[in-house]
């Protein structure tokens, strides 16, 4: 039986054979595809990307989606992660006594989806955070954040810019959190570390790493998991 956010069954392994105008990363790359268990039922489920798995399996260890909640997903592109986002804060109002709010940004085009407010562009840039600010209507519960920046195959490297991408990342969610708030974003390698897992422990009760069974074995992707926003301490020192 299949254990929730997890294919099951198994399936003859297929094999690519490398074309003469196919480089050998982009065959290996189709016969992962090919085999992976995750984007067979992501197609069957009708899911945008093999993703959605991974934020059904870190929901289900640490719940924090629930009917009404307004969640912010940044980096949405193509949007596997709105849909099951969109399902579980009840965006669609199937339950029309909580009925969720959804705002997803990426520089990449998002296919219309019902249930979801999509915004196109910069989430970094002050007229894009106005904008998610004013499809809110308020504060949010949860900023999801699967932004990954493009790999250069030098290790350090694509550390120091998945880092740059979760601190930009907690920047917005420090102005988007309502106290008690949800922070969930990619990180890779050794996760979140130095100053930003001391600021991200500054600002939030609990601070956890979490790598989800959907996330490849081969991959070093994971993904902190931050709960119970204090509210940001520089603007309540202004006050």
């Amino acid at each position: 039986m299949a254990t929730r956010g997890r294919p099951d069954g198994h399936s003859l392994k297929v094999r690519v054979k490398t074309a003469k105008r196919r480089k050998t990363s982009s065959t290996r790359w189709l016969q992962r595809q090919l085999n992976d268990p995750y984007v067979a039922e992501a197609q069957q489920k009708g899911y945008r990307s093999r993703a959605a798995f991974k934020i059904l399996q870190i929901d289900d260890k640490f719940h924090f989606f629930h009917p009404g909640a307004r969640v912010v997903d940044l980096g949405a592109a193509p949007g596997g992660w709105t849909q099951i986002a969109v399902e579980k804060i009840n965006a669609m109002g199937r339950d029309k006594d909580k009925q969720g709010l959804l705002v997803a940004v990426d520089l990449q085009e998002v296919d219309a989806m019902a249930g979801a407010v999509i915004l196109h562009g910069d989430a970094e840039t002050d007229e894009m955070l106005a904008q998610i600010k004013d499809e809110l209507g308020g504060s949010a519960d949860i900023v999801l954040s699967d932004m990954a920046p493009s790999t250069t195959g030098h290790p350090p490297t694509d550390h120091l810019r998945i880092v740059g991408l979760c601190e930009s990342a907690l920047d917005i969610a420090r102005e988007l959190l309502a106290p008690g708030g949800v922070f969930v974003a990619k990180v890779f390698q050794g996760g979140a570390q130095g100053e930003l897992l001391l600021a991200m422990k500054g600002l939030f009760k609990s601070v956890k790493h979490f790598k989800p069974p959907a996330s490849r074995k081969e991959s070093a992707e994971t993904y902190v998991i931050a709960i119970g926003f204090r509210g940001d301490k520089d603007e309540a020192s202004k006050d």
